[in-house]
């Protein structure tokens, strides 16, 4: 049977933010506090290509600080492509704990499709 689901992202596992980053080739993420132009904001640092300052996790709220200035200082398709690597390493983390098997399909639209087999650990 086949299910479609709609994810809202919340960036709370550590190991997951480091797997979208080897995924999405970026350096590897930093924890500490970290400068976004005129604010200063802690969590996991990630440094997207082409982007002046970094994106900030809080782990502990899910929620992600980052200032490209609407574009000028960061292409947000570089966001939106670590949003969706996070998600889908964090779906395959989450569904190999559970002892289920993914496989994941990228679509000419630029999705990605991910497919867990419950119960079918590979």
């Amino acid at each position: 049977m086949s299910h479609t689901v709609t994810i809202k992202t919340e960036i709370r596992d550590a190991t997951a933010v480091r797997a979208a980053c080897d995924r999405l080739r970026l350096p590897a993420p930093v924890q500490g506090k970290t400068r976004l132009y005129q604010n200063e904001v802690e969590g996991l640092a990630v440094q997207l290509p082409g982007w002046d300052y970094p994106a900030v996790a809080n782990l502990a709220s899910g929620e992600l600080a980052y200032d490209n200035m609407n574009g000028y200082w960061g292409d947000g398709k570089e966001l939106d492509r670590f949003l969706q690597a996070y998600a889908v390493e964090k779906t395959k983390i989450e569904a190999r704990r559970r002892g289920h098997s993914v496989t994941e399909q990228p679509l000419a639209d630029g999705s990605i499709k991910v497919t867990v087999q419950v119960g079918a650990a590979a």
